[in-house]
């Protein structure tokens, strides 16, 4: 069993959204992960966000792979699209989707193992195209289905809960993502709800990929003296680069009364991100800055966290691929397929 429904109780008092839907609208089936999972954490996260930001269920897709981590779509917005791929094919599927309906708002969801493995090419092609979506990769370090054994992202040192310590680099999906161009890279902690909320905001109202790595222990298998994926190792080495305040497009943007330096970045669909930089120098719409950034608290052993980069100026894969607005299942058949003769004419062109 992967799933136990909920039952649909709602209390008279709930606080409603926009759309005059409550929190549990949000919600899906009860999860049956292990206890205390960081996994959870990163489902609550969402389903706040969805709430907050008043999305539509029905105009959400949910996208996963394998592994734990892709459980997580049946724990939110239940009356979403859903789409469980095979492993590390997620980035593909979810090209296709967006390029067939780019009306939807999509979410994708995978974790080290299906990311970083098998699917590191889908992933990276997914970034180069700037495939409109947010993409949480839920970051423990092992394979949690198959007992905990070392995935790509476990760091040099790192040891398993037998005491076996990792002798392999690590990819880093951070750094990877900024390599490669993406246009939006974040980082945060399933353990910290008040700065994971608001980068979930603004990387699904940036409109192009936008990448959160959530560092999520993983309770069975890596969350022991030793691991640097664990609870107490992720709360004690991380260091907040910036943090993001999302701010709707229906609300007015206020900045608070401080002495810190705010930049705000504003998004296509008229929305902001506030970002206030923990250090003056930190500038996170500097690429190559926030990489450096990221490598030097690697050198330290901290996690950099935050909004570590954003670009709303790039084109997403619709600019660059000149698609139509309209969903393809909207296209009336003649249009679609025009015939023969059409085929023909096109052909010409190419000889």
């Amino acid at each position: 069993m992967t799933s136990i429904t909920k039952p649909p109780v709602r209390h008279p008092s709930s606080r409603t959204n926009a759309l005059g839907l409550t929190l549990r609208d949000y919600e899906g089936a009860m999860s049956t992960l292990c206890a205390g999972c960081g996994h959870d954490s990163v489902t609550a996260a969402l389903i706040q966000a969805g709430w907050e930001m008043a999305l539509e269920p029905h105009r959400v897709g949910k996208m996963s792979g394998i592994g734990c981590s892709s459980k997580t779509t049946a724990y939110f917005m239940k009356q979403s699209h859903g789409f469980n791929s095979v492993h590390g094919r997620m980035p593909s599927v979810t090209s296709g989707a967006a390029a067939a309906n780019r009306s939807l708002t999509y979410i994708g969801i995978s974790g080290d193992g299906d990311s970083l493995s098998i699917g590191l090419g889908q992933l990276s092609h997914a970034i180069r195209r700037n495939v409109n979506m947010l993409y949480v990769l839920e970051n423990n370090g092992v394979y949690g289905l198959t007992k905990g054994q070392f995935s790509a992202s476990a760091d040099i040192g790192s040891t398993s809960k037998k005491g076996e310590a990792n002798e392999q680099a690590p990819i880093d999906p951070v750094l990877l993502a900024l390599t490669l161009g993406a246009t939006f890279v974040a980082r945060s902690f399933s353990g910290d709800k008040k700065q994971l909320v608001p980068i979930l905001k603004a990387g699904i109202a940036h409109r192009g990929f936008a990448v959160v790595d959530v560092i999520s222990p993983c309770v069975s298998f890596n969350d022991h003296e030793g691991s640097t994926k664990s609870y107490a190792f992720t709360r004690e080495q991380s260091v907040e680069a910036v943090s993001a305040d999302f701010v709707p497009i229906q609300r007015a943007i206020t900045v608070p009364e401080t002495d810190e330096e705010v930049r705000v970045v504003q998004l296509h669909d008229g929305g902001s991100v506030r970002l206030r930089s923990t250090s003056p120098e930190y500038d996170p719409t500097d690429r190559e800055h926030a990489y450096a950034y990221v490598r030097a608290c690697q050198a330290r052993q901290e996690t950099a966290t935050g909004l570590l980069f954003v670009d709303d100026g790039g084109r997403e894969m619709h600019d660059m691929m000149r698609t139509v607005p309209t969903p393809l299942i909207d296209i009336p058949y003649e249009k679609l397929c025009p015939g023969k003769a059409a085929l023909e004419a096109l052909m010409q062109r190419y000889r």
